[in-house]
C-alpha cells in the first residue's frame, strides 16, 4: 500500500471542515498532566528521510553475521528444517491476519487448532490458547490470569524466584504493578543456583496468590519443580510454570509436576522454528487446566461440525477487548502471533515426538561435552554444582565482558554476561550449547577461550 502524505493545505482544509483550527485540538479531552512534553522526548532522534532510513537499515542488517553462537539466555539457535519457512512464506500464511470470517479461513484455523493440540500435549495441560506476544508478556498474562482464578486469595501477592529470566521479571513488574499486584522475589542458593526452598517458610502463613516456577531457570539449572508445585497447592496458590519448550521433550511436563501438576504453563516459543532474528518476532505460549480455561487471555480455536456433519474450525472463547467490554476482558494487550505460531506448528509436525526428544537430548549431550572439556581447564570452574539442561554458568578469573569482547574478535559469541543483570556475578558467563554445535565447534570454543584467558598452564594439575 503506497504512503500518500497530506500537504499542509490539505490538513488545513480537513480541519476547517470538522471545525477545529489545529490537530492538537483533536486531543483536547486528554488531561494536560498525562501528556508528554518535549523534555521527555529528548531521547527520540529527529526524523530521517527515506534514503537515510534505508541506509540505516542496511547498516544494521550488516551487523547480522555468521559468528559461532554460544549465547542462549532466553533465545536459542536451533536448526530450522527448510520446509518450514518455505511453506509459511506463502501468501496464505504470510499476509493473513485474524481469521474472523471462519468460512474463509478454515486452513488457518485448522493450523492453529493443531498447534493448540500439540502444545497442550507437550505441556501435559488440558488446553492451549492461540499464543501471545512473547514469553515475558506471556508470564505477565499468566500472573493476571492466576489472580482472577484464585478466588481464595485476597492479597494479590505473587512469589517469583530471582532465577526467572531478568527481562521477564522486569516485564512482569511493568505490566502488573499498576494493578495492585505485589511481586515478591525468592533468593537462589549460591551453591546450586536454584531457588531456596527454605525461603518459602517466610510465606507459610501468608496469603499468596501464585508461585512462579521456572524450568530450566535462567542459569540453565533444573529447579525442584515437584516440591515447589506441591508447596503452592498446599498454600492455596496457583502454580505457574515458565518453561523452555525444547526441554519439555526431555523433562517431565508441567502437567505432571508434584501431586496435581502445575495450573498454568507459559514460556517463549522461539525455539520452535523461529530464527534469532536480532530479537524477534517471537511468540509466547500459554496452556492451562480446564479449571482456569475461562480466565485464559486471548482466544481458542474450536472444532465443530457443519449441518452436513463435516468438521469445521471456529474462533471461540474470545474474551478480549475487541469482542467484549474492555473492563470485562481477560486481556487488553494479547494477540495471536499467527505467522510464528504457524512456523512452530510445522516444526512440531515435522519433528514429531521422537524428533523433539532427539533435539533436546542432543542439546544436553553437546553441553555435557563442552562442560567436560572446560572442566579440564585450570582457570575455569562451573559456578553451580547442580543438574543443567543446555546452559551452564562458567566462573572465570576475569570479568565475563572482557572474555566476550576478546572472543567476539575471533568470531565467536562466547555467552551472556551475568554481571550485567546480577550483582556480584561479574566474572560469571552463561554459555549455551544446542544441537547446532558440532564437536569441532566445541573444541574451537575451548581453544579460543584458553587463548583469551592467556594462561600458559591451562590444564589442571599442569
Amino acid at each position: 500500500m503506497p504512503f500518500i502524505p497530506h500537504t499542509d493545505d490539505e490538513v488545513r482544509e480537513m480541519l476547517t471542515i470538522i471545525g477545529v483550527d489545529s490537530i492538537e485540538k483533536l486531543f483536547d479531552e486528554i488531561p494536560q498532566n498525562l501528556k508528554i512534553g518535549a523534555k521527555e522526548l529528548q531521547g527520540i532522534p529527529n526524523a530521517m528521510s527515506e534514503m537515510k532510513v534505508n541506509r540505516l537499515v542496511k547498516e544494521r542488517a550488516a551487523k547480522n553475521n555468521n559468528k559461532l553462537c554460544f549465547v542462549g539466555a532466553g533465545a536459542y539457535e536451533h536448526h530450522i528444517p527448510a520446509p518450514i519457512w518455505e511453506v509459511i512464506s506463502r501468501g496464505e500464511f504470510l499476509t493473513a491476519y485474524t481469521p474472523y470470517q471462519a468460512e474463509a479461513s478454515q486452513g488457518g484455523l485448522q493450523l492453529v487448532y493443531e498447534y493448540q493440540t500439540m502444545m497442550a500435549s507437550l505441556t501435559g495441560m488440558d488446553v492451549s490458547n492461540a499464543s501471545l506476544y512473547d514469553g515475558a508478556s506471556g508470564l505477565a498474562e499468566a500472573i493476571l490470569m492466576a489472580i482472577r482464578c484464585n478466588k481464595k486469595s485476597k492479597s494479590k501477592c505473587v512469589l517469583i524466584p530471582s532465577t526467572v529470566h531478568p527481562s521477564y521479571r522486569q516485564t512482569v513488574k511493568s505490566i502488573v504493578s499498576h494493578q495492585g499486584i505485589k511481586i515478591l522475589e525468592l533468593p537462589f542458593d549460591e551453591t546450586t543456583g536454584i531457588t531456596k526452598l527454605d525461603s518459602l517458610k517466610d510465606y507459610a502463613s501468608e496469603d499468596i496468590a501464585a508461585l512462579i516456577i521456572p524450568q530450566p531457570n535462567f542459569f540453565g539449572c533444573l529447579e525442584e519443580v515437584d516440591a515447589l508445585t506441591d508447596w503452592a497447592h498446599e498454600h492455596n496458590a496457583i502454580s505457574i510454570a515458565v518453561v523452555n519448550p525444547t526441554s519439555i521433550a526431555l523433562l517431565k511436563e508441567p502437567g505432571k509436576w508434584g501431586e496435581q501438576g502445575a495450573d498454568i504453563a507459559c514460556g517463549e516459543g522461539q525455539p520452535f522454528g523461529a530464527p534469532l532474528s536480532a530479537g524477534g518476532p517471537y511468540f509466547g505460549f500459554m496452556c492451562t487446566k480446564k479449571a482456569c480455561l475461562r480466565q485464559m487471555p486471548g482466544r481458542i480455536i474450536g472444532c465443530t461440525s457443519d449441518e452436513n456433519g463435516k468438521p469445521g474450525y471456529v474462533l471461540t472463547l474470545q474474551a478480549r477487548e475487541q469482542h467484549i467490554r474492555r473492563s470485562k476482558a481477560t486481556s487488553n494487550i494479547c494477540t495471536n502471533e499467527g505467522l510464528i505460531v504457524a512456523a512452530a506448528t510445522l516444526y512440531m509436525s515435522l519433528l514429531g515426538p521422537q524428533g523433539l526428544h532427539k533435539v533436546a537430548a542432543t542439546c544436553h549431550a553437546q553441553t555435557k561435552k563442552l562442560v567436560e572439556k572446560l572442566d579440564a581447564l585450570k582457570d575455569i570452574k562451573l559456578r553451580f554444582n547442580t543438574i543443567y539442561f543446555h546452559e551452564v554458568v562458567l566462573h572465570l578469573p576475569i570479568p565475563a565482558k572482557e572474555i566476550i569482547a576478546k572472543m567476539d574478535a575471533k568470531n565467536i559469541l562466547a555467552g551472556f554476561d551475568l554481571g550485567s543483570v546480577y550483582k556480584g556475578m561479574e566474572n560469571d558467563l552463561l554459555v549455551c550449547c544446542t544441537e547446532t554445535k558440532t564437536d569441532q565447534d566445541i573444541e574451537l570454543y575451548v581453544q579460543c577461550l584458553k587463548s583469551c584467558l592467556g594462561s600458559t598452564e591451562v590444564l589442571k594439575g599442569a
